[in-house]
């Protein structure tokens, strides 16, 4: 008997960063029916963790899995303590453009916006 759980992380992609994310996987030739975008938590970066953001074209057997508008984000177990209720969002500007992430369980960062500490 199988049973269906919820995931037990919760990945908010923007519509801007959705429109990003789909482009990349065309690029790389990955199909939206099984491959997606993993996010990850890595050691590292000036502030103790640094975020990862790679194209996939599907997921590992105990990633959780956040269905979005035509993707999916992958997200393994270690990561998801950290990335529950991030949203990540894609900003265009003077200085350039990139992915950004809004982490609720932050409580710390740096000056880059690419690591954090919690």
């Amino acid at each position: 008997m199988s049973t269906t759980q919820e995931p037990a992380v919760t990945v908010s992609v923007t519509p801007t960063a959705a429109v990003e994310v789909k482009r990349f996987m065309e690029q790389e030739g990955v199909v939206e029916t099984g491959g997606g975008l993993r996010v990850s938590v890595q050691p590292g970066g000036c502030s103790g963790f640094k975020y990862g953001l790679l194209i996939e074209e599907k997921a590992a057997d105990d990633d959780l899995i956040v269905e979005q508008e035509g993707f999916k984000v992958f997200v393994d177990p270690f990561s998801a303590q950290y990335l529950n209720g991030v949203t990540i969002d894609y900003v265009s500007s003077m200085q350039g453009s990139g992915f950004t992430f809004s982490n609720p369980n932050s409580t710390g960062g740096c000056g880059c916006g690419s690591s954090f500490n919690a």
